[in-house]
C-alpha cells in the first residue's frame, strides 16, 4: 500500500513540474488602408512627391499568435515608417491584445502617403491627419480580426539564402544580409495559412518619382505566396540600413529598372525563394511561445531628426533632456527568436546582433515599434562621405552602441527558445 502511495505521489507530482503547454493558435487580420483620393507620397524626410495613380494596394496585415494567456500581435503596414505616436495610438484601440505585446513594422515602402507629420515649414504639415486617424483604426481593425481567426496550429521554421537579384546594397553591393527566415502556420490538416516572411530589403523599385500610390514589391510578394499555395503572406523587414535596396539593376550597364514589371519580378521571386526555403522544415507542433517587452532609451543627438520631432504635427514625447523611449520586443516561438528594432540598422549590426541571439532561427523586425532612422555603428558616424547622409538622418553616434548593448542584455535576461 505504501509503494503504490508513493507512485501515485510521484506521477502527480511529475504531472505539476511538466503539465502539457496550452494549444498553440495564430490567425491573420487584413485592412485595405488604400487612400480613397490620390495623396502626395513620401520617400523620406522632406516635401512628399505628388500621385498621379495607384498600383496595388495598400494593406495592414496583422499576425496575432496565442498560447494560453499568452497572446501577441506581429503587424505590417504600408509606410516608410509608422512612429511610436501612432503606435500608442493603435494599441489604445486594441481591446484583446495586451499593448505591449503588439508590434507595429513599417514595409519602408517608398510609395505610401506620409505620416510622420513632417512640418512643412510654413506651421502646417504635409500629412493629412485625418487619413493618419483612420489608418491607425484600420490597423487596429487588423489585429481585432487576427485574434476572431485563431486557430490551431503547427509550423515550420527556416532560415536559407535567397537568390542574388532581390537585394544587394548600394553602397557595397555584397555587404547584405541575403538570409530569408520564414515562419510557416500550418492548420490541423498540415495545410499552410499564413507565411511569414523576415527579409532585409527597401522596398523603392518604384520610388517617388514614379508617382504611384504602392506597396511596392511587398503587394506582388504577398500575392504570390498565396497564389503558390503558402496562405496569406506577411513580411516583416530586417535591418536593411545603408543602403541594402532593391536589384533593380537591368543590363550590363547598371541602370535600374523602376516598375511595376520589376515590382512583380522581385515580390514574386522573393515569395518563391521564401517557400523553397521552408519547404521541407521539420514541422514543430504546438510550439512554445513566450513575449517580453521593455522600455529602451535613446539620446536625439540629431539637429534634424530633433527640429522635426519638436515642429511635428504629431505629438512626439521627446524629453526636456531630448531622449526618446522606445518599446522593444524579444518573442520566441519554438525554436526561433524575434528582436524588434525602432529603425533601419545597417548590416553589420543586424549580423551581430542574429550571431548573438539564442534561437536556432534569429529575425530581426526592423522598423518596428518606431521609426528613428537609420541607426550605426559609432566607428562608422559621420566617419566618410559616403555615410554622411545616412549620418544626418540618425539619431547620433550613440544609436548604435545603445541597440546593440540594451537589447543583447535584454535577450540575456529572458528565457530562452525551447
Amino acid at each position: 500500500m505504501k509503494r503504490f502511495i508513493s507512485i501515485f505521489s510521484i506521477v502527480a507530482l511529475l504531472c505539476i513540474v511538466h503539465p502539457a503547454h496550452a494549444e498553440f493558435k495564430a490567425g491573420l487580420g487584413i485592412s485595405d488602408v488604400t487612400p480613397k483620393t490620390l495623396m502626395p507620397i513620401s520617400g523620406g524626410v522632406g516635401q512628399p512627391a505628388p500621385s498621379k495613380g495607384y498600383r496595388g494596394k495598400l494593406e495592414v496585415r496583422a499576425l496575432v499568435v496565442e498560447q494560453g494567456d499568452t497572446r501577441a500581435a506581429i503587424v505590417t503596414v504600408p509606410y516608410i515608417g509608422f512612429p511610436r505616436v501612432l503606435g500608442d495610438r493603435v494599441r489604445d484601440r486594441v481591446k484583446s491584445v495586451p499593448g505591449n505585446n503588439i508590434m507595429i513594422g513599417s514595409t519602408h515602402t517608398h510609395s505610401g502617403p506620409e505620416i510622420y507629420g513632417f512640418p512643412d515649414g510654413k506651421g502646417g504639415t504635409w500629412s493629412d491627419l485625418d487619413y493618419i486617424d483612420w489608418a491607425c483604426t484600420e490597423v487596429a481593425k487588423a489585429i481585432e480580426e487576427g485574434v476572431k481567426k485563431l486557430k490551431p496550429a503547427s509550423v515550420k521554421i527556416a532560415t536559407g539564402e535567397a537568390a542574388e537579384g532581390i537585394a544587394y546594397n548600394y553602397y557595397a553591393p555584397q555587404l547584405y544580409d541575403p538570409r530569408a527566415n520564414i515562419i510557416q502556420f500550418l492548420n490541423k490538416k498540415r495545410k499552410p495559412f499564413i507565411t511569414l516572411v523576415n527579409y532585409a530589403i527597401h522596398p523603392e523599385v518604384l520610388g517617388t518619382k514614379a508617382g504611384y500610390l504602392s506597396p511596392d514589391m511587398v503587394g506582388p510578394l504577398h500575392d504570390r505566396i498565396e497564389e503558390l499555395g503558402g496562405g496569406q503572406g506577411i513580411f516583416m523587414n530586417g535591418a536593411q540600413g545603408g543602403m541594402v535596396t532593391a536589384d533593380t539593376r537591368r543590363g550590363n550597364d547598371g541602370d535600374e529598372s523602376n516598375t511595376w514589371e520589376e515590382c512583380l519580378r522581385i515580390g514574386n521571386l522573393l515569395a518563391e525563394e521564401s517557400l523553397r526555403i521552408v519547404k521541407d522544415a521539420p514541422v514543430q507542433e504546438n510550439p512554445n511561445l513566450s513575449v517580453f517587452s521593455k522600455e529602451i532609451i535613446y539620446p536625439c543627438d540629431s539637429p534634424l531628426l530633433l527640429a522635426i520631432v519638436k515642429n511635428a504635427a504629431l505629438d512626439y514625447n521627446v524629453s526636456k533632456d531630448n531622449t526618446l523611449s522606445t518599446l522593444t520586443n524579444v518573442v520566441n516561438l519554438g525554436n526561433a527568436q524575434m528582436l524588434t528594432i525602432p529603425g533601419e540598422a545597417l548590416p553589420k549590426i543586424g549580423y551581430y546582433l542574429k550571431k548573438n541571439m539564442h534561437g536556432e532561427h534569429n529575425f530581426l523586425l526592423g522598423l518596428t515599434n518606431d521609426a528613428f532612422g537609420y541607426i550605426l555603428t559609432k566607428e562608422d558616424y559621420m566617419s566618410f562621405k559616403r555615410y554622411e547622409y545616412v549620418s544626418r538622418t540618425s539619431l547620433g553616434e550613440k544609436t548604435g552602441s545603445i541597440l546593440v548593448d540594451e537589447s543583447l542584455a535584454f535577450v540575456d535576461e529572458v528565457e530562452r527558445p525551447k
